[in-house]
């Protein structure tokens, strides 16, 4: 990539980060639809997990093949690509007539999205090589999943009242335009030194064992358990077939020596587990609020505001003290904070206070607000650049898995709690157990915090990128490994 300008470095990040925002804008507008969608299209609370899942579920098993691909033939091309794909399915779901074509639908819109935030990442990684303004910029980067916890209930749910729940899918429309013509004209192109070969048979495994282990989750309360179990089965073979063949492979699509590194290891557990409590805490809050509580889509989305505001404020703060004094701090207060908000939930029944329920929101979005700067840079710092849109594609990857575990996990468990009862009556007995596991992901964001931001920690990240450098060059002179 050439040098450019600084003044050019931001407008490369600006773009970036509209992809990002229709991407999470998209997520959040949905949550707040939730009920308007169930009652339009007579969803049950599987077919309201299937929504939102099938969207982070092929998100996540394509984001890796993304980024290696983005790394081999051209970052601005395959983003071109996102951005278009993503605009398509929008309208598609803005058309759909039933609640089977809404899922398909979102499933095209991941296909685009997998080629944005990654290779979004590592066109950022690549423009910014200085470490701490790389950290500024990844700061900024969290900042816009703040503007979109902030903007998304608000916007959802005033186009959900006014207009319809088919409309929050219009929004991304423009902003994808936009981001088409002003990439065309200032994203410079780039791409690895060395093109990734495509690996078909991990490809396929990653699938397999997302989409099985899904399925299983989601289905396990309503299906007999004859139906469930393979799916199970299915998911635990792919995993040791992918531990097994991956490994073999000159340029596997999983790079298994990434993870000697103590934090890449630890920033991909804590983007599952942060992100798993994200997407079930939107889960159950939305439809408290609106289910239980009976308030509207807008009402509901400023109840949320207490929670995605922090967030907004103490994302850039995240990326500024990633920058100048490392990722520990930040992922201990995330993970305090996280946990502390889940525990009011959980054994407190903090719903059924305005006050404490406040105060829940405010301190996830605390928590969740200090947790995405350090996952990104713990993910991508060390990796020699021509890996990075790899990297960063795993880190998505583990986010976009965290939030398809966090909404099938809690629904699961929500729906087995509330049987054919009414959600007005049992939600709040009927949510404590999903409340537990998410106060368990904030104990090990905790916990993985602490422990892999340690010097030997970061002893183990020099180690590994020096061990990858070391197989490049050993590469390019035709040595091989």
């Amino acid at each position: 990539m050439p040098d450019l300008s600084h003044r050019r470095r931001l407008l490369v990040l600006a773009i970036c980060c509209m992809s990002l925002l229709i991407v999470s804008l998209d997520n959040t507008v949905l949550n707040v639809a939730l009920p308007s969608l169930q009652r339009d299209l007579h969803a049950s609370t599987s077919g309201l997990q299937w929504t939102i899942d099938a969207y982070t579920l092929v998100l996540a098993a394509l984001l890796m093949l993304a980024g290696s691909t983005a790394d081999r033939i051209g970052r601005k091309r395959v983003f071109l690509t996102g951005l278009v794909v993503f605009g398509l399915g929008s309208l598609l779901c803005s058309l759909a007539p039933n609640l089977e074509l809404l899922v398909v639908f979102r499933m095209v819109q991941a296909v685009g999205g997998s080629m944005l935030n990654p290779v979004a990442m590592s066109i950022i990684t690549n423009t910014f090589t200085d470490p701490r303004e790389r950290a500024r910029a990844i700061g900024v980067w969290g900042a816009v999943v703040g503007i979109s916890m902030a903007a998304g209930p608000l916007v959802g749910g005033l186009l959900v009242e006014s207009v319809g729940w088919r409309s929050i899918f219009w929004i991304n429309l423009p902003v994808a335009l936009v981001a088409i013509l002003l990439t065309l004209r200032f994203v410079p192109e780039s791409r690895a030194p060395k093109a990734r070969r495509f690996d078909p048979v991990g490809q396929v495994l990653v699938v397999a064992l997302f989409g099985s282990l899904t399925y299983a989750i989601i289905e396990a309360p309503h299906a007999r358990a004859g139906t469930v179990l393979p799916f199970a089965a299915i998911a635990f073979l792919a995993l040791l077939a992918l531990a097994r063949y991956e490994p073999r492979r000159t340029e596997p699509l999983i790079d298994l020596r990434f993870f000697r590194s103590a934090p890449f290891s630890g920033a991909t557990v804590i983007a599952v587990c942060g992100f798993a409590a994200l997407g079930g805490f939107l889960f159950l809050s939305t439809l408290y609020l609106q289910n239980v509580r009976g308030l509207d889509a807008l009402h509901a989305g400023l109840w949320m505001l207490p929670m995605a505001v922090p967030t907004l404020l103490c994302a850039p703060l995240s990326g500024r003290l990633v920058g100048s004094r490392g990722p520990r701090l930040p992922l201990l207060i995330a993970g305090c904070a996280i946990t502390t908000s889940t525990v009011l939930f959980a054994a407190f029944q903090a719903e059924t206070s305005n006050l404490t329920l406040t105060l829940g929101y405010l301190l996830f979005g605390i928590g969740f607000g200090f947790v995405n700067a350090p996952i990104t840079n713990s993910a991508v710092s060390g990796m020699p650049r021509s890996q990075a849109g790899v990297a960063a594609a795993v880190a998505s990857t583990s986010r976009q898995l965290g939030s398809t575990l966090g909404v099938a996990v809690v629904g699961a468990l929500l729906a087995s709690g509330v049987g054919s009862s009414s959600y007005r009556d049992v939600f709040v007995t009927a949510a404590q157990p999903g409340w537990w596991v998410l106060v368990a992901c904030g104990v090990l964001v905790l916990v993985l915090g602490a422990v892999t931001s340690s010097r030997w920690a970061r002893r183990t990240a020099q180690a590994t990128a020096e061990h990858l450098k070391e197989h490049e060059v050993r590469e390019a002179a035709g040595v091989g490994a």
